[in-house]
């Protein structure tokens, strides 16, 4: 069993607190809270912090819906590159849209999407922007600010944030938020504060930023595990040397902060026409996750584990085409840095090994691949790939009777049902590999289940795997990674393609 680091429901009460302190602090109409990290299902709060509720930024602003609005933004280059998600496989995208429907279900109004950095002749954001307009859906464009970064006379002028469009906002509380880093959100902000004031209206600014957090020290491992989530924006966690000149104490935020802080505050004095409320960047921020830590020791072992786990998602990624060397490099001196090995993460070794195993005794094993998955009581059990199933679901089905009390070799789908999906992918489908994936084997256990008690009783304990450390010896498919993402596994994998197929892997 998972053991708690982190209280959910302290941080909830004292975050939605100090929210609202800040909306009703000063004499301003509105207060701009720029959100960083994600909104809804924080994956990487919820691993690196024991305990921490996924959703537990959605449930606090539920809490001030009567008061709050929100805006989405998604930069227009990564509209362009498809950027992906990593925790759910999807693009910017299609995020903003997911995005979109959670806060409706949660009877959060959903303000406008902005685009920034918008530039004409762009085919695949002109058609995203057509996609939302066409569904009713207020949509900006803001192109890149003239003037920006240091030419601060033009950026507060006509020619800077006067160029982009005002959005109508009318609550006094408007979350800005985005799929992911570098979505622009500052600098719609800082574009509203600018046409706020124009229409002679009093607002202010806040930023909330889960990680790094501000309290705990440097190089606590909680704070290093951001660094490596990080890895491709190149973002270093750094002592907040204005907070310390002006309080005397020692706070910790990241670079990208630290070196646009002058900007933002001579930016914000411009608008004003005021001295800036903040005297560091950690002033603008209202995290209060340090303050909600019960144990320590759980969340460092936690932070340990997720900071292997993003370097060996780091070369699988590299090895897909999909980041630089330079990132791997970065995610592996983060690791040796805080002195942990691969061989850290209880599951690596076991699969690793059992693969080796069954090459040394059998050529006919030479490709095997094998999966090892850890269970909450500690429980370490294996599967291989086979000419019926991957090794995913294998290990999946071979967990799943364990926790169900049964024989390993007991069969829970019948061989025939398995024949006639191979057949049907094959000679219906067309498809190369007859091996059935992670999703097939689940769905002809779910037929098994309705005529065969055995089966049922393993399926009713699918949803105990959640949370689960799994590894792979190779690079699973799209769809493996993506079902064993829907079950709540958190699995990595060894840099191997399956076989040297190009198209077919």
């Amino acid at each position: 069993m998972t053991e708690i680091g982190f209280s959910a429901e302290q941080y909830i009460e004292e975050q939605s607190k100090y929210i609202l302190q800040r909306i009703n602090c000063g004499n301003s109409e509105r207060l701009y809270l720029e959100f960083g990290g994600k909104l809804v299902q924080d994956k990487h709060a919820m691993r690196v912090l024991p305990g921490f509720d996924e959703n537990a930024k959605i449930k606090l602003l539920q809490k001030m819906k009567d008061k709050a609005e929100i805006i989405i933004c998604i930069y227009s280059g990564d509209i362009m590159t498809n950027k992906t998600r990593q925790d759910f496989g999807i693009t910017y995208d299609l995020e903003v849209l997911r995005l979109m429907d959670i806060f409706r279900k949660h009877d959060l109004v959903v303000n406008s999407v902005v685009v920034t950095r918008y530039e004409d002749n762009s085919p695949a954001v002109d058609k995203f922007i057509n996609k939302l307009e066409r569904r009713g859906i207020r949509t900006y464009k803001h192109r890149f600010t003239k003037g920006y970064p240091t030419d601060v006379d033009t950026i507060v002028s006509d020619e800077g944030y006067g160029a982009n469009p005002y959005i109508e906002v009318e609550r006094p509380l408007v979350v800005v938020t985005g799929p992911g880093g570098g979505s622009g959100k500052l600098a719609t902000c800082l574009s509203q504060l600018y046409h706020e004031n124009k229409r002679g209206r009093k607002v202010r600014y806040a930023k909330f930023e889960t990680f790094p957090i501000w309290n705990i020290p440097l190089k606590h491992p909680v704070n290093v595990a951001y660094e490596a989530a990080t890895a491709d924006l190149k973002d270093v966690n750094m002592i907040d040397s204005f907070h310390l000149e002006a309080y005397g104490e020692k706070a910790v935020n990241y670079n990208r902060d630290l070196e646009v802080f002058p900007v933002v505050k001579r930016i914000i004095e411009k608008i004003t026409g005021e001295e800036s409320e903040y005297k560091s960047p950690t002033d603008m921020g209202v995290n209060r996750a340090g303050f909600c830590i019960t144990n320590d020791e759980v969340v460092r072992e936690a932070a340990d584990q997720e900071i292997i786990r993003r370097y060996m998602i780091a070369q699988c990624d590299y090895k897909k085409g999909k980041i630089s060397g330079e990132t791997v490099e970065r995610a592996k001196l983060l690791m040796d840095d805080m002195s942990l090995c691969e061989e850290d993460r209880r599951v690596v070794l076991p699969a690793r090994e059992y693969a080796e195993q069954k090459k040394a005794c059998d050529e006919r094993y030479a490709n095997v691949v094998v999966m090892a998955l850890e269970l909450p009581d500690g429980k370490i059990i294996t599967g291989r790939s086979s000419r019926r199933m991957v090794a995913a679901a294998a290990a999946v089905l071979n967990a799943i009777k364990y926790l169900s009390g049964m024989a390993d070799d007991l069969y829970l789908i019948s061989p025939g049902i398995l024949k006639s999906i191979q057949d049907l992918k094959v000679d219906v489908l067309g498809a190369e590999k007859t091996s059935l994936n992670c999703e097939e084997i689940l769905t002809a256990l779910t037929i098994s289940a309705v005529t065969n008690p055995s089966a049922a009783r393993a399926l009713a304990k699918a949803p105990q795997l959640k949370s689960c450390h799994a590894h792979c010896t190779a690079i699973l498919s799209d769809k493996d990674e993506s079902t064993l993402k829907a079950l709540g596994i958190d699995v990595t994998s060894d840099p191997e393609y399956i076989t040297n197929n190009l198209y077919y892997s």
